[in-house]
């Protein structure tokens, strides 16, 4: 246990070096006061002349104010600090959306569209989404990615029309063929 030489207030953290009231040396206490009236009760303040001045009673010692205060003068006022900014959001990369689009488009007219001739009109749409999307990606190659996804739905769709003229071809040869006989 620490005591304060100047107020008697003891402190039972062994850390503590220094009085929180008045900031002197605080000494080691053998013998541990019971009276804890003198602990809790602190000095009153000594009265201060002048109201302007900030009174010094609890400043630990050899502390002097910054000059300026309480002579009627402000201090110089500091530049404002850097206020704290959060960081840019996260890029999210280059856009691939219509290459993907392509991609998606071309793979849902070779596997659906076969089966139920809407590879009609999702045949053209993944051609025209793969041309559209490569053009992005000549013009702005930083921006824009996704060359392989916009070849394979370039290349799907365009495997549909290629299956279906050569069934339509088939189909007639063999009409062509059975109606020979």
């Amino acid at each position: 246990m620490k005591r304060c030489p100047t107020c008697n207030q003891t402190y039972d953290e062994d850390w503590l070096s220094f009085c929180t009231n008045d900031g002197t040396t605080l000494i080691e206490d053998s013998a541990a006061t019971s009276d804890l009236a003198k602990t809790i009760m602190s000095p009153a303040p000594p009265p201060v002349s002048n109201p302007i001045e900030p009174a010094n009673w609890n400043s630990p010692s050899g502390w002097n104010p910054p000059s300026g205060i309480g002579s009627g003068q402000f201090p110089v006022p500091q530049p404002p600090q850097p206020v704290w900014q959060p960081p840019p959001p996260p890029s999210y990369g280059p856009q691939q959306g219509f290459a993907v689009a392509s991609l998606i488009t071309g793979i849902f007219t070779i596997t659906i569209g076969l089966c139920c001739y809407l590879g009609v009109i999702s045949g053209p749409v993944a051609i025209g989404l793969g041309i559209y999307s490569l053009n992005q990606i000549k013009n702005e190659p930083d921006k824009f990615t996704g060359r392989p996804f916009a070849i394979a739905g370039i290349v799907m769709g365009s495997l549909y029309f290629v299956v279906v003229a050569l069934i339509i071809v088939l189909y007639g040869a063999l009409a062509l063929v059975g109606g020979m006989k």
